[in-house]
C-alpha cells in the first residue's frame, strides 16, 4: 500500500480543482487519449513519475502493447519511474493479462500501455498494484494525476532522486503460458478446430502461444500480425460489424468454435459453429456453471447488466451469485472481500480468483474448451440452456443533464423496486432497466432485458421516449 505521505483523494480531489489536459486523459479506471495531442512522452513521463512516487517500491514491472507510439511512450514512462529511483523489470510486448500475471507473480506494481480496443490514434495506461490488485480513480490514480499535473506545471522536476533506477528486460511468455494452461486439463479436451481473431492486437503473440501446447485443438489465426494501425478492423469485438469476419470464416472454415479478442488480448467473444456470436452474458453463465463443478457452493459475481439467466444459471448449478457495478476495480475488490471465485461482466470481461482475481480472455477460452470437450455436444446446443430473455443491448442517448434524467425515469416507475447500486436498476417483473451515466462522455447508458423480443422492443420505445422527456 502507499506510504502515509501519498496524497490522500481528498486532497487530490481538492486544490487544485482542475488538472488541464490530464482531466481529459484520466478516467475511471484507466489513462486512454489521442496521440500525441493528449497523450505524449512529456506526459507519459510525468505519469511514471506519479506513478512511481504513488506505489513507493523498489521496483515496478512494465508493458506496451502494439501500438506505433508504444515504444516513445514507454521509454518515457520509464524514464519518469527511473528518475524516481525505482527500477524496471520491462517484459516488452504483453497483452494485458500477461502483465497481470506479471505483476501478480513478482509481487509488483504494474503498468502496460495500452489503449484496448480504442482505434489507432489512441493510447493508454492501465496501473495495478502489487498482487495485479486495481488501480482506479479512488484507489490510486487520482494521486498519480495529481504529481503529473506538478510535474507537467513545473512544481516538481523529474522524480528528484539522486540515485537513478534501473531497466531490465525480462521475458516472462512462457511462465504466462504455463499459468494459463494450469486452469484445465489439456488430456481433458477432444480433437476440435478452432479460429481466433486477434484483430492485430496483442492476441497474435499470446493465443498461439498457448495453443501450441493443446496437441488436440487445430488453431487458425486471423489478423495475427501485430499491427496498431489496425489495417483489417477495429480490435473491438463488442461491436457486431467486427465479428462478421470471424462469423464467415467459422462457417466456411468449418470450425466448432470462434473467438474474437480485443486489442489487448484481455477480453474474448465466441462465435459458435454455425457463426453466431455469443452475448457475454452467455459466455458468463457457460463459465460459471463449469468453474461451480469443481467448486460447489462457491460466490460468483456478475455485474448489474448481465442477464437474469446468470444469477439463475448460478443458482442451479449450487453457488451464490453476487451483483456488483459494472467495472474492472469494483468487481475484483468484491472478489477479494467476498472470496469469489469467479466474475463476469456483459462486456465480455472475466475474472478468475486464481488468476490474481484479474480477468483473462485466454483462460476463458481454455474452460470453454474443456466444457465443450466434456459435454460432447456442439455450442449451439450448449447456448440454449442459458439464453432465456432478449436484451436490448448497450444504447447510449446524449442529454444534458445525465443524473436529472435518471432522477425523472425513478420518479415514473416509483411503484417497482429500484436500487441505486450502479445508476438506476428498476424490476419491473417480466422485463427490467438499468440507466448508468458514462463515465467520461454526457451519455446515458440503457441496457434493457424482457421476456421476449416484442416485449424488449416495446419497453425499449416507451423508456428512450421517457428519457427524451425528462
Amino acid at each position: 500500500m502507499p506510504a502515509a505521505d501519498t496524497p490522500s483523494i481528498a486532497t487530490v480531489t481538492g486544490a487544485p480543482t482542475s488538472f488541464g489536459l490530464l482531466d481529459q486523459i484520466v478516467k475511471a479506471y484507466d489513462v486512454r487519449g489521442t496521440v500525441p495531442e493528449q497523450l505524449n512522452a512529456k506526459v507519459a513521463h510525468a505519469l511514471g513519475v506519479g506513478f512511481a512516487e504513488y506505489v513507493k517500491t523498489a521496483q515496478v514491472v512494465v508493458a506496451r502493447d502494439m501500438r506505433p507510439s508504444g515504444p516513445e511512450l514507454a521509454d518515457a514512462f520509464i524514464e519518469g519511474v527511473v528518475s524516481c529511483g525505482v527500477d524496471v523489470i520491462d517484459i516488452g510486448l504483453a497483452s494485458t493479462d500477461l502483465l497481470y500475471f506479471a505483476s501478480g507473480s513478482l509481487d509488483l506494481p504494474g503498468m502496460v500501455l495500452t489503449a484496448s480496443h480504442n482505434p489507432a490514434g489512441y493510447n493508454g495506461m492501465k496501473f495495478c498494484h502489487t498482487g495485479a490488485r486495481p488501480i482506479g480513480i479512488e484507489s490510486g490514480l487520482a494521486a498519480i494525476r495529481h504529481t503529473a499535473h506538478q510535474v507537467l506545471t513545473g512544481g516538481r522536476v523529474g522524480g528528484g532522486s539522486v540515485l537513478r533506477g534501473r531497466r531490465q528486460r525480462r521475458e516472462l511468455l512462457e511462465p504466462f503460458v504455463d499459468h494459463v494452461l494450469g486452469f484445465i486439463d489439456p488430456t481433458a479436451l477432444v480433437p476440435m478446430r478452432v479460429v481466433a481473431d486477434t484483430a492485430n492486437g496483442m492476441g497474435g503473440l499470446v493465443v498461439p502461444a498457448v495453443f501450441e501446447r493443446l496437441e488436440m485443438i487445430e488453431l487458425e489465426v486471423m489478423y495475427g500480425e501485430l499491427d496498431g494501425t489496425f489495417p483489417n478492423h477495429p480490435a473491438d469485438p463488442l461491436q457486431p460489424a467486427n465479428q462478421r469476419d470471424l462469423q464467415a470464416r467459422v462457417v466456411s472454415g468449418g470450425f466448432d468454435l470462434g473467438l474474437a479478442f480485443d486489442g489487448d488480448a484481455d477480453r474474448v467473444f465466441v462465435v459458435d459453429e454455425k457463426g453466431h456470436g455469443l452475448s457475454g452474458s452467455a459466455t458468463t453463465a457457460l463459465l460459471a456453471a463449469a468453474i461451480l463443478r469443481t467448486e460447489p457452493g462457491a460466490t460468483v459475481l456478475h455485474n448489474l447488466i448481465c442477464s437474469r439467466a446468470v444469477p439463475e444459471t448460478i443458482r442451479e448449478h449450487g453457488g451464490i451469485p453476487l451483483r456488483t457495478k459494472v467495472g474492472h476495480s469494483y468487481i475484483k475488490k468484491v472478489m477479494a472481500d467476498t472470496g469469489a471465485v469467479f466474475g463476469g461482466e456483459h462486456s465480455a470481461h472475466y475474472y478468475f480468483a486464481k488468476n490474481y482475481r484479474a480477468d483473462s480472455g485466454l483462460i476463458a477460452s481454455l474452460i470453454l474448451l474443456e466444457e465443450l470437450s466434456r459435454v460432447a455436444r456442439p455450442l449451439s446446443e450448449v447456448r440454449r440452456s442459458v439464453e432465456r430473455y432478449a436484451a436490448s443491448g448497450e444504447i447510449n442517448t446524449q442529454v444534458d443533464d445525465v443524473l436529472a434524467v435518471i432522477d425523472g425515469v425513478a420518479e415514473e416507475f416509483a411503484e417497482f423496486h429500484q436500487d441505486r447500486l450502479d445508476g438506476l436498476t428498476v424490476d419491473c417483473g417480466s422485463w427490467w432497466f438499468n440507466l448508468r451515466a458514462s463515465n467520461t462522455e454526457p451519455l446515458l447508458r440503457l441496457n434493457l432485458e424482457a421476456v421476449d423480443r416484442d416485449q424488449c422492443d416495446l419497453r425499449v420505445a416507451e423508456l428512450l421516449a421517457l428519457i427524451t422527456q425528462c
